[in-house]
């Protein structure tokens, strides 16, 4: 295993486990207990565990959002997929508001060399956007959330209030058809509400393991979602309950 595949099983195995050893750890990567240590070092200062003697023990308990480092570590092939499908379904020339998120990230690098003027909602997909010759970037502007780098705070709230998108692609961290897209945190909850409002077509893009969960903020009913980007499968009963509701719902092709 190389450096992000071991730091990926890591987590994954204290996530299962809640708690493993160094020696457990080294066995199941087939790395020595030294190089072990430093991981565990590294992923307790991006708030994924907690070191204990001996070993490590997981810090993200159920109902909270994993830190970003975490999220970009996981699922990056599935998302990139999603990402190419949600950009295929803009028209070049479109404005297109931007969530927050690692998925949103990789829908910024699928942009490539399209034209479209863009309205990030948070830094790391401007970063993403910012050296795209054919991106037009409008930046929301307000406080940001440490790690998350977010934007949120009455400014850009104010500021979406005063744009039209054609497009908003909205990421979250729950689909459910009852309780709609919802958010861990509630800062973020107003700001996709405020985009949400301005856009003319909301596409939701999400990953499998979101689709069934409920957070704490409620952003939007699904009557409010144009359509839905995601990786389940076609039988998946959260798919199939969108679908009876009238909820467009597109998978990427296989590529």
């Amino acid at each position: 295993m190389n450096v992000m595949e071991r730091h990926k099983f890591v987590v994954g195995m204290l996530m299962q486990q809640n708690r493993a050893t160094v020696a457990e750890l080294a066995r199941a990567t087939g790395a020595s207990e030294m190089t072990i240590r430093r991981d565990l070092e590294v992923l307790e200062s991006r708030g994924a565990l907690r070191r204990v003697r001996g070993g490590a023990v997981s810090s993200l308990p159920g109902g909270v959002e994993p830190p970003y480092a975490i999220r970009a570590m996981s699922g990056t092939r599935a998302k990139e997929r999603l990402a190419r499908t949600v950009v295929g379904l803009l028209t070049d020339g479109e404005t297109v508001a931007l969530d927050t998120g690692t998925t949103a990230v990789a829908v910024a690098n699928a942009m490539g060399d399209r034209q479209f003027t863009v309205t990030p909602l948070s830094l790391h997909a401007a970063f993403a956007l910012s050296a795209r010759p054919g991106i037009r970037l409008v930046m929301p502007g307000g406080q940001v959330r440490p790690e998350e780098l977010s934007f949120y705070g009455h400014t850009p709230v104010q500021t979406l209030g005063d744009l039209c998108f054609d497009t908003f692609v909205l990421g979250c961290c729950g689909v459910d058809p009852v309780q709609g897209a919802t958010a861990y945190d509630l800062d973020d909850v107003q700001v996709k509400r405020a985009a949400v409002a301005a856009a003319q077509r909301v596409v939701l893009v999400a990953t499998a393991d979101k689709l069934g969960r409920a957070a704490l903020g409620r952003i939007c009913s699904m009557e409010e979602v144009a359509l839905v980007v995601t990786d389940a499968p076609a039988d998946h009963s959260v798919v199939k309950e969108l679908q009876d509701q009238g909820v467009e719902v597109m998978h990427p092709s296989d590529d």
